[in-house]
């Protein structure tokens, strides 16, 4: 499956780097077992030119949003300055554009804003950090859940802040790979996963 990772200006590294290594890992240990890789990972910019992510550090996409093809899953990072992002019309045009192609959306912490922004979030429920659910909420039509790491929808996943993207990843990998799979990626990622801390919704789409 391929999966694309969104990078901009004042990401949070967390946000992405995350399920980047979730996804990386999972491929790892399905190819260590004699099986293809399960997932082919992309980091994927407005343009082809680096990026700045908080704190300063540079960020290479692999390629542009306009050139990403047959996506299965598109990652969507939040940022600290979320309402910077939100106001990036090219940014907002063409991940518009993807959107409407890529079966399953995800979104980490505040990349929440940037669906609610394109419309993905409303009527379903969603969630995004617990400090900005209510900052959230009236600017989309979705029930906001709050004290979940992740509410999967169906075509379009959230999750909590920071590390609840990687609680979210592992989901994803259990959704998508199996449960096996998953839990010996939290192994090897040494990272406590309980699979009931998030929320699993009907499909509203």
């Amino acid at each position: 499956m391929k999966v694309g990772i969104l990078i901009f200006d004042k990401v949070d590294l967390l946000d992405m780097g995350g399920p980047y290594e979730v996804f990386l890992t999972a491929s790892r240990l399905s190819a260590r077992d004699g099986q293809s890789s399960r997932f082919q990972v992309s980091v994927l910019g407005v343009t082809d030119q680096p990026v700045v992510a908080y704190g300063g550090l540079r960020l290479i996409p692999e390629s542009t949003i306009t050139e990403a093809r047959n996506l299965d899953v598109l990652v969507v990072p939040g940022a600290i300055a979320i309402d910077d992002v939100v106001s990036d019309t090219d940014l907002l045009h063409a991940l518009g554009n993807l959107v409407a192609d890529v079966p399953l959306v995800a979104s980490v912490c505040t990349g929440a804003f940037i669906l609610g922004k394109l419309g993905i979030l409303d009527d379903r429920p969603w969630t995004t950090h617990w400090a900005d659910v209510n900052l959230l909420t009236p600017k989309v039509k979705g029930e906001g859940r709050s004290g979940v790491r992740w509410v999967d929808s169906g075509r379009v996943v959230t999750s909590g802040g920071l590390s609840s993207g990687i609680a979210m990843a592992l989901h994803l990998v259990d959704r998508l790979a199996g449960r096996h799979l998953a839990v010996r990626t939290a192994r090897q990622i040494e990272y406590d996963w309980d699979p009931e801390l998030g929320v699993i919704a009907e499909d509203t789409a």
